[in-house]
């Protein structure tokens, strides 16, 4: 450095002043200041918005808006970020993901308004609920939790599951959800609905069948007797 300086600081020959000189006063006002951060190269790749309004890229899965479902879109990808851009717009920003595959980056404005509703629910706290209630109903609640690429996507249904209880009962709803595990390795809510309507409609019909032949019963008990006027008898009858 010391060497350098004493170079810079060598007069010119043919003119005044020397080459430190020359830069501060000319050059250096004219200087960018460094970058905020170290530049990191990028590369482009192509990918397609899938119906969970994620893109899938080294099988981590990055969310766009859920608009853009079934579009192509054009990835710029950095050791630290995903971007995700539409025509010459950039439409998603995320941290690039490491570790597990399989991880998702969902950012909740780019849901739908009925997915992004439920954000304050979590996988956890639809296991504790179905706990509550039984081991079918717990078991049925995890699959359908499993059902979906993002997990997320499955809280509306699982909601819409537990909440049968307050139509049916929570024992109802813990039978139904033992008979769809008999039926299926993969029970769902429509299954667990349509068996709770079938036990509903056999429960009206058995009291129903149970009504109309007590009923019956209490017609019939005197059903033969006809009573002392039918034959002609009876007080103040005269013969």
């Amino acid at each position: 450095m010391a060497t350098l300086d004493e170079y810079n600081s060598r007069p010119f020959t043919a003119k005044e002043g020397n080459r430190g000189e020359l830069f501060r006063e000319e050059e250096l006002p004219l200087l960018a200041p460094l970058p905020a951060t170290p530049y990191e190269l990028a590369s482009w790749k192509k990918a397609k918005v899938q119906f969970n309004y994620h893109i899938t890229l080294d099988f981590m899965h990055y969310s766009c808006p859920y608009v853009l479902i079934g579009k192509d879109v054009d990835v710029r990808v950095t050791d630290s970020s995903v971007e995700i851009f539409f025509g010459q717009e950039r439409v998603a920003s995320h941290r690039r993901l490491y570790g597990r595959k399989g991880q998702y980056s969902t950012t909740p404005d780019h849901m739908p308004e009925k997915h992004r509703n439920f954000q304050e629910w979590n996988g956890d706290r639809f296991r504790q609920w179905a706990r509550k209630i039984g081991t079918n109903t717990y078991r049925v609640t995890e699959t359908i939790l499993a059902s979906k690429p993002v997990e997320e996507q499955s809280y509306l249904t699982c909601r819409s599951l537990l909440k049968l209880a307050d139509t049916y009962s929570d024992a109802m709803l813990e039978e139904a959800c033992g008979k769809a595990c008999q039926f299926s390795q993969r029970p769902s809510y429509n299954s667990v609905k349509n068996i709770l309507q079938a036990m509903k409609m056999k429960d009206a019909k058995d009291s129903l069948e149970i009504s109309a032949t007590s009923e019956s019963k209490s017609k019939n008990r005197f059903g033969i007797t006809r009573g002392a006027d039918y034959y002609g008898g009876g007080a103040g009858h005269a013969e």
